[in-house]
Protein backbone atom coordinates (compact mmCIF):
# COMPACT_ATOMS: atom_id res chain seq x y z
CA UNK A 1 0.00 0.00 0.00
CA UNK A 2 1.63 3.37 -1.29
CA UNK A 3 1.42 6.60 1.09
CA UNK A 4 0.74 9.81 -0.10
CA UNK A 5 2.62 12.05 2.50
CA UNK A 6 3.03 15.30 1.08
CA UNK A 7 0.71 18.02 2.93
CA UNK A 8 -1.76 19.50 0.30
CA UNK A 9 -2.85 15.68 -0.71
CA UNK A 10 -3.20 14.92 3.24
CA UNK A 11 -5.27 18.56 3.15
CA UNK A 12 -7.64 17.51 0.64
CA UNK A 13 -8.02 14.41 1.71
CA UNK A 14 -9.20 15.69 5.21
CA UNK A 15 -11.51 17.97 3.49
CA UNK A 16 -13.40 15.63 1.24
CA UNK A 17 -13.65 12.89 4.01
CA UNK A 18 -14.87 15.52 7.14
CA UNK A 19 -17.46 16.76 4.70
CA UNK A 20 -19.96 13.64 5.38
CA UNK A 21 -19.54 14.10 9.09
CA UNK A 22 -22.12 17.25 8.79
CA UNK A 23 -24.51 14.44 7.78
CA UNK A 24 -23.25 12.91 11.12
CA UNK A 25 -24.33 15.82 13.35
CA UNK A 26 -27.78 15.84 11.65
CA UNK A 27 -27.80 11.34 12.45
CA UNK A 28 -27.02 12.55 16.02
CA UNK A 29 -29.47 15.12 16.61
CA UNK A 30 -31.81 13.19 15.41
CA UNK A 31 -31.05 9.67 17.24
CA UNK A 32 -31.62 12.29 20.36
CA UNK A 33 -35.03 13.85 19.53
CA UNK A 34 -36.25 10.02 19.14
CA UNK A 35 -34.72 8.81 21.58
CA UNK A 36 -36.68 11.10 23.78
CA UNK A 37 -39.67 10.59 22.37
CA UNK A 38 -39.40 6.87 22.74
CA UNK A 39 -38.29 7.34 26.83
CA UNK A 40 -41.83 9.41 26.55
CA UNK A 41 -43.92 6.54 24.85
CA UNK A 42 -42.65 4.28 27.64
CA UNK A 43 -43.09 6.25 30.52
CA UNK A 44 -46.67 7.06 29.24
CA UNK A 45 -47.15 2.74 28.93
CA UNK A 46 -45.85 2.33 32.00
CA UNK A 47 -48.12 4.86 33.85
CA UNK A 48 -51.01 3.75 31.98
CA UNK A 49 -50.19 0.03 32.68
CA UNK A 50 -50.16 0.85 36.33
CA UNK A 51 -53.66 2.67 36.08
CA UNK A 52 -55.22 -0.20 34.56
CA UNK A 53 -54.20 -2.96 36.49
CA UNK A 54 -55.65 -0.79 39.85
CA UNK A 55 -58.92 0.19 37.67
CA UNK A 56 -62.19 -1.92 37.44
CA UNK A 57 -63.72 0.57 35.00
CA UNK A 58 -64.42 -1.45 32.23
CA UNK A 59 -64.61 1.29 29.53
CA UNK A 60 -61.65 2.89 30.82
CA UNK A 61 -59.79 -0.63 30.42
CA UNK A 62 -60.91 -0.72 26.83
CA UNK A 63 -59.72 2.84 26.18
CA UNK A 64 -55.91 2.11 28.11
CA UNK A 65 -55.93 -1.28 25.77
CA UNK A 66 -55.95 1.16 22.82
CA UNK A 67 -53.87 3.35 23.90
CA UNK A 68 -51.25 0.72 24.92
CA UNK A 69 -51.34 -0.70 21.29
CA UNK A 70 -50.78 2.73 20.05
CA UNK A 71 -47.91 3.36 22.49
CA UNK A 72 -46.59 -0.18 21.55
CA UNK A 73 -46.64 0.83 17.68
CA UNK A 74 -45.11 4.52 18.21
CA UNK A 75 -42.54 2.94 20.25
CA UNK A 76 -41.67 0.18 17.75
CA UNK A 77 -41.31 2.89 14.80
CA UNK A 78 -39.17 4.74 17.38
CA UNK A 79 -36.50 1.62 17.96
CA UNK A 80 -36.93 1.55 13.84
CA UNK A 81 -36.06 4.70 13.38
CA UNK A 82 -32.84 4.50 15.42
CA UNK A 83 -31.72 1.65 13.67
CA UNK A 84 -32.22 2.93 10.95
CA UNK A 85 -30.17 6.78 11.65
CA UNK A 86 -27.43 4.24 13.48
CA UNK A 87 -27.22 2.50 10.30
CA UNK A 88 -26.95 5.93 8.51
CA UNK A 89 -24.33 7.07 11.15
CA UNK A 90 -21.95 3.87 10.43
CA UNK A 91 -22.10 3.78 6.64
CA UNK A 92 -21.22 7.03 6.67
CA UNK A 93 -18.13 6.59 8.81
CA UNK A 94 -17.44 3.91 6.45
CA UNK A 95 -17.86 6.56 3.70
CA UNK A 96 -15.52 8.71 5.66
CA UNK A 97 -13.12 5.86 5.80
CA UNK A 98 -13.05 5.01 2.12
CA UNK A 99 -12.71 8.37 1.27
CA UNK A 100 -9.50 9.34 3.13
CA UNK A 101 -7.88 5.87 1.88
CA UNK A 102 -9.17 6.68 -1.70
CA UNK A 103 -7.29 10.06 -1.78
CA UNK A 104 -4.15 8.78 0.72
CA UNK A 105 -3.35 5.66 -0.96
CA UNK A 106 -3.21 3.57 -3.90
CA UNK A 107 -6.79 1.51 -2.57
CA UNK A 108 -9.71 2.39 -5.17
CA UNK A 109 -13.01 2.69 -3.10
CA UNK A 110 -14.68 4.90 -4.87
CA UNK A 111 -17.31 2.46 -5.62
CA UNK A 112 -17.50 1.45 -2.02
CA UNK A 113 -17.77 4.81 -1.19
CA UNK A 114 -20.32 5.70 -3.12
CA UNK A 115 -22.33 2.81 -2.49
CA UNK A 116 -22.45 3.45 1.10
CA UNK A 117 -22.88 7.18 1.03
CA UNK A 118 -26.30 6.07 -0.49
CA UNK A 119 -27.27 3.94 1.62
CA UNK A 120 -26.85 6.10 4.53
CA UNK A 121 -28.76 8.85 3.19
CA UNK A 122 -31.31 6.13 1.83
CA UNK A 123 -31.24 4.94 5.55
CA UNK A 124 -31.35 8.87 6.90
CA UNK A 125 -34.58 9.42 4.47
CA UNK A 126 -36.80 6.10 5.45
CA UNK A 127 -35.59 7.37 9.78
CA UNK A 128 -37.20 10.54 8.27
CA UNK A 129 -40.29 8.65 6.97
CA UNK A 130 -40.56 6.76 10.38
CA UNK A 131 -40.25 9.87 12.92
CA UNK A 132 -42.64 11.41 10.63
CA UNK A 133 -45.47 8.37 11.02
CA UNK A 134 -44.93 8.25 14.58
CA UNK A 135 -45.50 11.80 14.75
CA UNK A 136 -48.76 11.82 13.15
CA UNK A 137 -49.61 8.76 15.18
CA UNK A 138 -48.68 10.57 18.68
CA UNK A 139 -51.47 13.15 17.51
CA UNK A 140 -53.86 11.15 15.50
CA UNK A 141 -54.51 9.72 19.14
CA UNK A 142 -55.28 12.93 21.23
CA UNK A 143 -58.29 14.05 21.79
CA UNK A 144 -58.54 18.31 21.60
CA UNK A 145 -62.23 18.65 22.25
CA UNK A 146 -62.83 21.04 24.92
CA UNK A 147 -64.64 19.68 27.96
CA UNK A 148 -67.91 21.67 28.44
CA UNK A 149 -69.37 22.05 31.18
CA UNK A 150 -72.75 20.56 32.20
CA UNK A 151 -76.18 21.99 31.13
CA UNK A 152 -77.81 22.94 34.64
CA UNK A 153 -80.94 20.46 35.15
CA UNK A 154 -83.55 23.43 35.15
CA UNK A 155 -83.64 25.42 32.32
CA UNK A 156 -84.64 28.43 33.69
CA UNK A 157 -81.72 30.43 32.59
CA UNK A 158 -82.75 32.70 29.91
CA UNK A 159 -82.35 32.28 26.25
CA UNK A 160 -79.99 35.44 25.70
CA UNK A 161 -77.24 34.34 28.70
CA UNK A 162 -76.39 31.27 26.32
CA UNK A 163 -76.03 33.38 23.12
CA UNK A 164 -72.86 34.27 21.67
CA UNK A 165 -72.07 38.00 23.03
CA UNK A 166 -71.40 39.74 19.80
CA UNK A 167 -68.19 41.25 19.30
CA UNK A 168 -67.53 44.80 17.62
CA UNK A 169 -63.98 44.88 15.99
CA UNK A 170 -64.22 48.56 15.72
CA UNK A 171 -64.55 49.24 19.58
Amino acid sequence: MNLAFDSSTITHSIQLSVAPVFLLTAVAGMIGAVAGRLARIIDRARVLEDKARHSDDADFLQRALLELGYLRTRGRMANGCIGLLTLCGFLIGVTIILLFLGETTDFRGHTWALGSFLSGVLSFLLALVLFFVETVMATRILNFHMLRPPVPASASAPASATAPIPVNPQT
